[in-house]
């Protein structure tokens, strides 16, 4: 499988959820989602590898600079949503890749312990 774990967006969005910048929210992701007039917004201001940093995996068959290497979303470019991760999650389990899955959850868990 071509798609792996973005390590460095998994410790991103750790550090974002320390400090709070996380949405409990129930509604459905496409909601929240970034639309591409949005993804490439950010990438106007920022470089690819903070645009990386919110996706929690990497398709190293896609060069570098092309934003459809980053994939698995989980936030808007401001904070980490709850909702986000669950469809991480699902989806990682729907196709197969069990450690981004596992990474989902885990960030899961860990921003409803910090909105509790």
């Amino acid at each position: 499988m071509s798609i792996t774990l973005n390590r460095t967006a998994l410790t991103f969005a750790k550090s974002l959820i320390k400090e709070g910048k996380i949405k409990n929210d129930e509604g459905h992701w496409g909601q929240h989602n970034p639309g591409s007039a949005q993804e490439n917004a950010f990438l106007k201001k920022h470089e690819i590898d903070e645009y990386a940093q919110w996706h929690l995996g990497e398709d190293k068959t896609q060069s570098e600079d092309n934003k459809g290497r980053y994939k698995f979303p989980y936030g808007d470019f401001k904070t980490v949503h709850r909702d986000g991760l669950i469809a991480a999650k699902e989806r990682a389990a729907q196709q197969g890749y069990h450690d981004i899955e596992k990474a989902a959850d885990e960030l899961l868990q860990a921003l409803e312990k910090k909105a509790a």
